[in-house]
């Protein structure tokens, strides 16, 4: 995949496909003048973008993704701690834990993921 990012208004039509996959392109379209109140031309600039990209894809006029929404986001993240903390989980966490308190309940969930993930 190319880029792991999606700005503000890409977010929002990644979302409108996330939530009525699969659909025409007819289908989006409409659904992009009414939530988003885009032209057709820019609806399919977008799908373009994102398809090549490697999110979306357009088969045949059907509108679906390549990537869910959950395994996108798993890769943002990870491209994230990648460029940011040298792909450090370790660093990450104690930079994030440096502002925020956890809860005693993120720390059972995160204890129970090291346990499940450890095995």
């Amino acid at each position: 995949m190319e880029e792991c990012k999606l700005g503000a208004v890409e977010t929002r039509f990644a979302d409108l496909i996330w939530d009525n996959e699969p659909l025409s392109s007819g289908e989006l379209v409409k659904l992009c003048a009414k939530e988003l109140d885009w032209k057709k031309s820019t609806t399919y600039t977008v799908l373009k973008k994102l398809c090549e990209r490697g999110i979306f894809r357009n088969d045949g006029g059907t509108v679906s993704s390549v990537l869910s929404r959950e395994e996108f986001y798993a890769r943002q993240s990870e491209q994230f701690v990648e460029d940011t903390f040298a792909g450090s989980l370790p660093a990450f966490i104690a930079a994030f834990t440096s502002r925020k308190r956890l809860s005693k309940e993120d720390l059972k969930e995160i204890r129970d993921m090291i346990d499940h993930y450890g095995e």
